[in-house]
């Protein structure tokens, strides 16, 4: 009899997960808000195409940068953006933080919209045009920051200013929160937390840059998917260090510094970190997953019968699902001998980390000390920030803004998701456990890929459908 056991247990554990396939449906979308928005959407993007010829591009080394451009784009808003400055208040806070504040009908229920206008450097040559000219070509703004982040800067002021124009007054205050030095880590965003530390103001919810709008990001799903990130990965820069006396090249000793970085890379590259459905991906699994064919249905209503599977696969192939599912190691920068034939006395790497939800700093260096094995490569932490705070999906910020979403872009899947980037906001989990990351904008995977590289642009719809969003996310504030 005992022969007839695992034929039959097996058949059953087939079936339970089938039927658990095909329970795994849908759940309800957001509420799509009525009508449609009407503004100057001419004008919306003449002022986006001001703000991009200001080359307002930030560097840790601060005499690199032209302040000039800075205070140019500053000193141009209240031209841009009249209605805004004529309603509201504007304090300027150290590190070339801005802060504005519409004063709602009541207190209480605080809204905070973010942005960043500080830009990553360009190589020009490599640009079809010039990169800060803002030029208008194939139905697209071309410029160094079209997308990270005037689109939304822009978004956000053109959108109140369009309301305030219409007589519009929100029910409770609404703050724009903006940084000009969120591509160097710069401490603007900060400042406007301690800020409303000092003032006792609690947050609704805080909308920054993150999730887009996007096709083909997950498995078995063919919708576009927008994608609100309720919390980010954290980022560690590491650097890896062996010494020795150095030597001709002609008569190498074991152990030489490069050698012993070499078999480090690759440990770590063979070693991965360890898979975690942490909250944020296991919400967005459960969101699209029941969106997906049958058989992706089938995987994700049993994820963790299917982890090891899953696992492997994204091992394999890397991109975004492995970078949703672990910390990961990118190694960046080598550095040996000046010389081919000398054996360096010194040699070292630098790899980049983005840290998953449950690692933090001092558990990913014990992770590589263990991994590496070896007391000769010594390691240094240049840069850390752990993960940030994990936002609910069960607060009326969430609601707002999926509303807003589903609205702007009709047949779109919302969902969260954990954000593989860093930003800004990770300094309001400070203060609150409503910060969402979605950047207004649709996307297509070679748009995407034009963020910090070359021929940034942005198609002029995308551009007013950020206005759009922010219109209708301001009328429920």
């Amino acid at each position: 009899m005992c022969w007839l056991i695992f034929p039959a247990a097996l058949v059953v554990f087939i079936a339970v997960i089938l039927i658990r396939g095909a329970a795994f449906k849908p759940k309800a979308q957001p509420e799509v808000l009525p009508g449609e928005e009407v503004f100057d959407k001419e004008k919306s993007i003449e002022n986006l195409r001001a703000l991009i010829k200001f080359k307002t591009i930030s560097h840790r080394d601060s005499s690199l940068e032209d302040n000039d451009e800075f205070e140019g784009l500053i000193a141009s808003l209240p031209s841009l953006y009249p209605n805004v400055f004529a309603k509201c208040e504007f304090t300027q806070l150290p590190d070339r933080a801005l802060l504005f504040r519409w004063k709602g009908k009541s207190e209480g229920e605080v809204a905070v919209m973010m942005a960043h206008y500080d830009v990553v450097p360009v190589n020009e040559d490599a640009w079809d045009v010039p990169a800060f000219e803002a030029i208008v070509k194939d139905g697209c703004v071309w410029g160094r920051g079209t997308l990270d982040t005037k689109v939304t800067f822009n978004g956000v002021l053109s959108a109140a200013d369009h309301l305030i124009g219409e007589g519009f007054t929100p029910e409770h205050d609404i703050y724009f929160a903006f940084s000009g030095g969120e591509e160097i880590h710069g401490q603007g965003a900060s400042n406007i937390v301690d800020y409303f530390e000092e003032n006792n103001i609690t947050p609704s919810f805080v909308i920054d840059e993150g999730g887009a709008v996007v096709e083909n990001v997950f498995p078995g799903v063919k919708a576009p998917c927008g994608l609100i990130g309720i919390a980010e990965k954290g980022m560690m820069d590491v650097q890896y260090t062996v010494r020795s006396g150095g030597g001709h090249a002609s008569a190498p000793k074991p152990g030489a510094p490069v050698d012993r970085l070499s078999r480090a890379c690759i440990k770590l590259i063979e070693h991965p970190f360890k898979v975690h459905i942490t909250p944020p991906v296991a919400e967005m699994f459960d969101t699209l997953g029941r969106h997906s064919s049958f058989l992706y249905r089938v995987i994700f209503a049993n994820i963790k019968i299917f982890l090891p599977v899953l696992d492997m696969l994204s091992r394999k192939s890397g991109g975004d699902m492995n970078a949703l599912l672990r910390t990961t190691v990118a190694f960046t920068q080598m550095q040996g001998s000046s010389a081919p034939n000398v054996i360096p006395p010194e040699a070292s790497m630098v790899s980049n980390m983005r840290l998953n939800p449950d690692d933090d700093i001092d558990s990913a260096l014990e992770y590589l000390k263990k991994t590496i094995g070896d007391d000769k490569v010594e390691l240094s932490l240049i840069y850390g920030a752990n993960p940030s705070r994990i936002s609910t999906t069960e607060s009326e910020g969430w609601d707002k803004i999926s509303k807003s979403v589903a609205s702007t872009w009709k047949g779109a899947l919302v969902s969260p998701y954990l954000m593989v980037q860093c930003s800004d906001s990770c300094h309001w989990g400070r203060i609150s456990d409503r910060v969402y990351r979605f950047s207004a904008m649709d996307l297509t995977s070679e748009e995407r890929a034009t963020i910090h590289g070359n021929n940034e642009r942005i198609r002029i719809d995308c551009a007013n459908r950020a206005v759009e969003f922010y219109i209708r996310l301001m009328k429920q504030c």
